[in-house]
C-alpha cells in the first residue's frame, strides 16, 4: 500500500512549482521579525513551520509563506488554532501600522460606542461593509489604501492583513490552507503587494 505523502512533501513540490525554497522550519528567524504583530502575540507556544521562500536578486524583497499555529485557552481547555501566513518584507513598502480584519457586529456596536474607530471609505461600502480598519495615522493609510486593493478586498472575503514599515502580513485567520490552494494564496498575496506600492 502506497504511503499518503506528508503536508510537507506536497507542499515541497508546490515551492518547487513557485521557484520558492523550503524549509520545514523557520532558517530565516521570521519570529523576530514578526514579534510585533498581533497575530504572533496571540495564545502560547506559537510554531512556525513549512516554510517556503523567495528573496529577489537586488535583496529588495523577500516573500515567505508559512504555516503557523499557537495554543489559546477556552475555558478548562486548550485549542490549537493553525492559519496559512504570506509575509512580505520589501523596501517598496512604507506603510503606517495598520489592522484590517473581517467586520462583525461587535465592531460596529464598539464604533458607535466610541470604543473602536473603524477606517471607512465612502466610494468602496462593499471594503468598508465587510473590514474592520484601524491603525494610528488615517491620513497615511487611506494614502495606503489605494484602489486596486479596495477593490481586491471588495471581492475577496475573510482576510486579515497587517502592515508596519517594511512588512505586510495577510491570513485568514484559523484557516489552514490545503496544499493545492498555495499556488493562488501566493498570487494573491503578491497581487495585494503590487496594489499597495502602486
Amino acid at each position: 500500500m502506497l504511503r499518503k505523502h506528508s503536508r510537507g512533501d506536497q507542499l515541497k513540490q508546490v515551492a518547487r512549482h513557485l521557484k520558492l525554497d523550503y524549509h520545514p522550519v523557520d532558517q530565516w528567524g521570521i519570529e523576530q521579525q514578526l514579534q510585533d504583530f498581533r497575530l504572533f502575540r496571540r495564545g502560547f507556544k506559537g510554531r512556525f513551520n513549512h516554510v517556503m521562500s523567495y528573496e529577489d536578486g537586488l535583496l529588495e524583497s523577500r516573500v515567505h509563506v508559512f504555516d503557523y499555529h499557537y495554543i489559546k485557552v477556552a475555558g478548562k481547555h486548550t485549542k490549537r488554532v493553525p492559519q496559512t501566513v504570506f509575509f512580505l518584507e520589501s523596501r517598496k513598502l512604507g506603510l503606517s501600522e495598520f489592522y484590517m480584519r473581517p467586520e462583525y457586529f461587535f465592531h460596529r456596536v464598539g464604533e458607535m460606542l466610541g470604543i473602536t474607530k473603524d477606517i471607512d471609505f465612502e466610494q468602496h461600502l462593499d471594503f468598508s461593509q465587510n473590514y474592520w480598519l484601524t491603525g494610528e495615522d488615517e491620513e497615511f493609510i487611506r494614502h495606503n489604501f489605494k484602489e486596486e486593493v479596495l477593490r481586491f478586498f471588495a471581492i475577496e472575503k475573510g482576510w486579515t492583513m497587517e502592515g508596519l514599515g517594511f512588512y505586510l502580513v495577510l491570513y485568514k485567520h484559523g484557516k489552514l490552507l490545503s496544499p493545492t490552494k498555495i499556488n493562488e494564496f501566493y498570487h494573491k498575496g503578491m497581487e495585494v503587494y503590487r496594489g499597495l506600492i502602486s
